[in-house]
């Protein structure tokens, strides 16, 4: 796995715990999705971080592996599992060489807030990867910042989503939702918030089908 200084940036933001993502329970748009019963088989939880999703999905009886190229977010995400009581697994991964050696492939997999942080050089790459990961059939979620949104993160377009997932894949929907997160220092003034509030910002909640 390569160290980039993006990689850096977010490992950083781990082992400080001030990563504006971690809010300390699973994304509601995440729970909803499993609720309605759109999640099943063997789930990849690809860009896992705090370990929230993998958790929660354990607890439900699903086989869920949860993955993060940061190795501090992984122990934290095994740490919280830990506290919790949570048998849950977790691996250190880039998220962009999955499927390259043999291993298992997915039915589900899910995308919280991973995607919209490739920039167009690195995408092609990951959604490469995500199709060796998938078995044919497999369903990928993928929850991404919208460019409706007031800058809490990257954000992507709606047509960003439908030309990565162009080839070998069905997009089956594309919706719009939230997506939670903690205000930080270097997105206070911009939005308008006090640091630790709790924002709610535009999202796409793409559902896609590996070819």
């Amino acid at each position: 796995m390569n160290s980039t200084p993006a990689h850096s940036l977010f490992d950083e933001a781990y082992e400080s715990r001030s990563a504006p993502w971690v809010i300390g329970e699973p994304q509601p748009a995440i729970v909803e999705l499993e609720r309605t019963g759109r999640l099943g088989g063997k789930v990849l939880d690809v860009g896992c971080g705090a370990g929230e999703h993998t958790m929660l999905l354990t607890r439900l009886g699903y086989d869920v592996l949860g993955i993060d190229f940061s190795e501090h977010a992984v122990a934290q995400a095994r740490e919280n599992a830990a506290q919790r009581g949570v048998d849950a697994n977790f691996a250190v991964a880039d998220a962009t060489r999955l499927g390259e050696s043999p291993g298992p492939r997915y039915d589900t997999i899910v995308d919280s807030a991973l995607f919209h942080v490739f920039d167009d050089a690195d995408r092609p790459r990951y959604v490469a990867s995500l199709h060796r990961a998938a078995r044919p059939g497999a369903s990928v979620h993928v929850l991404a910042l919208s460019d409706a949104g007031r800058g809490f993160g990257p954000q992507v377009s709606a047509e960003v989503i439908r030309q990565a997932f162009a080839e070998g894949w069905e997009l089956e929907a594309l919706d719009t939702t939230t997506y939670r997160g903690v205000v930080g220092a270097a997105h206070a003034e911009a939005l308008g918030e006090q640091v630790g509030a709790r924002v709610d910002e535009p999202a796409w909640l793409a559902r896609i089908r590996r070819l």
